[in-house]
């Protein structure tokens, strides 16, 4: 995308958001900075994908929590998968995630470094000057991902967690075994993976609700973050 667009008389945004009033605050803000952009909205990841292939819109900014269609739950799965068709199938489109679950994020780190359009991401506690700023930085196609690097930082430095994960998944120890092994408690160990779970983006309810295991999810994070084989 042109790294002109936000002089550009009109230009083109799709929302993507499940509530209603979070849309209508992004556009009021957005309308602030842009007034003659075209801004138009999407609640379900159906929609979404069918919106960007007739529009082409310049950017879109993205909640990874939505429902895949209506009547359906919604989930941070729907959201991030959404997000990785959008960068595969418009690999210049510009991007905004704009969540409250920019931690899952963690899952999709060399996607995210390797993507060749905008890419920004912006917690919804963000004041409206930070918010258009990221929004400044993905039309001029700029990559701003100081937030998921930070959370990298931090699995980086956990050598407790390292270790939780090499003898949970590699020698198949249960808790009890754990603990007895790097000599704490098993309340200890417990608290290890909370903390490992919420560093990955693992919402422990979510993944009770659709009936998954936790222990395997954080298995399969933990691989795709690169800290186990």
């Amino acid at each position: 995308m042109s790294q002109n667009l936000p002089e550009k008389a009109s230009f083109k945004l799709l929302l993507i958001d499940c509530h209603q009033m979070c849309l209508n605050g992004t556009i009021e803000v957005l309308r602030s900075q842009y007034p003659s952009a075209k801004i138009f909205t999407a609640q379900t990841a159906e929609n979404a994908l069918n919106q960007v292939s007739i529009l082409q819109p310049d950017l879109v900014v993205i909640d990874i929590y939505i429902p895949e269609k209506p009547g359906v739950m919604a989930s941070t799965n729907t959201g991030m998968q959404l997000l990785r068709n959008l960068m595969e199938n418009y690999p210049n489109l510009n991007i905004i995630v704009q969540s409250i679950h920019i931690r899952t994020l963690v899952r999709m780190k060399p996607e995210i470094e390797a993507y060749k359009g905008g890419f920004t991401v912006a917690d919804k506690s963000l004041s409206t000057k930070e918010m258009l700023a990221r929004v400044k930085w993905a039309l001029q196609g700029l990559t701003h991902t100081k937030d998921i690097q930070e959370i990298y930082s931090e699995l980086q430095v956990k050598p407790e967690w390292r270790l939780l994960l090499t003898l949970a998944f590699q020698e198949g120890l249960q808790d009890k075994a754990i603990a007895q092994r790097i000599s704490v408690s098993e309340r200890m160990v417990r608290h290890y993976w909370d903390k490992l779970q919420n560093a990955l983006g693992i919402d422990g309810e979510e993944l009770k609700n659709q009936g998954k295991n936790l222990r395997i999810i954080t298995q399969i994070r933990a691989r795709e973050a690169g800290l186990i084989d």
